[in-house]
């Protein structure tokens, strides 16, 4: 039986063939290889009643896992927290790390599919940016994501997306990031070198 051929993602390819050369000429940048890129996405989603329910971080890391195509690892308490009834070692939430192909498909459905079914979705906020090249936002439902049967559900949950670029400046990564497609609100950086002002 013939192996099955690679299939490239087509924000892989858009990136290649469309951003390098746009992020070169907007920072007219020499050499091809500090062209900023994308290096990972970190999905996280809290589960701050799995010790109650058994259930629940059953049927979560099973959501994640269609949703990345990745099964998640568990994330435990580092601390108690007496106020949320959660002892140190207890599970609180689950985590994926996406790299390269699987980053980059991710990002293409949540691009494409997931964000259309927002409600009332005018773009993602300008300032989950860190100053290092990274960009962080939150989802409040994960049933946006077509793998999940809105009928199968048993509790609503968000989740937090944090995407890891190699870019030096918030701006090398909001043009990345929007030239790759991401909808994110417009955002000045006119006064970003400039001393700061009262807002």
């Amino acid at each position: 039986m013939a192996k099955s051929e690679k299939v490239i993602p087509y924000l892989f390819t858009h990136y290649n063939n469309v951003v390098k050369s746009e992020m070169q000429k907007k920072f007219n940048i020499k050499n091809t290889m500090s062209i900023p890129k994308l290096e990972k996405v970190v999905i996280n989603m809290g589960i701050g009643d799995a010790r109650e329910h058994s259930n629940s971080l059953k049927n979560a890391v099973e959501e994640l896992s269609l949703i990345t195509g990745q099964k998640p690892i568990i994330t435990h308490a580092k601390n108690a927290i007496s106020n949320f009834k959660i002892r140190q070692g207890d599970p609180v939430g689950i985590s994926v790390t996406l790299r390269k192909e699987k980053m980059y498909e991710f990002l293409h459905r949540f691009i494409a599919v997931a964000t259309p079914r927002i409600r009332d979705f005018r773009g993602l906020p300008p300032r989950g940016f860190d100053g290092r090249g990274n960009y962080n936002f939150g989802l409040t439902e994960q049933i946006v994501f077509p793998e999940i049967d809105y009928d199968k559900v048993e509790k609503i949950r968000g989740m937090n997306i944090t995407i890891v670029t190699n870019a030096k400046t918030d701006e090398e990564s909001y043009y990345l990031l929007t030239v790759l497609g991401m909808p994110i609100r417009a955002k000045s950086f006119a006064s970003e070198n400039e001393p700061n002002e009262a807002e």
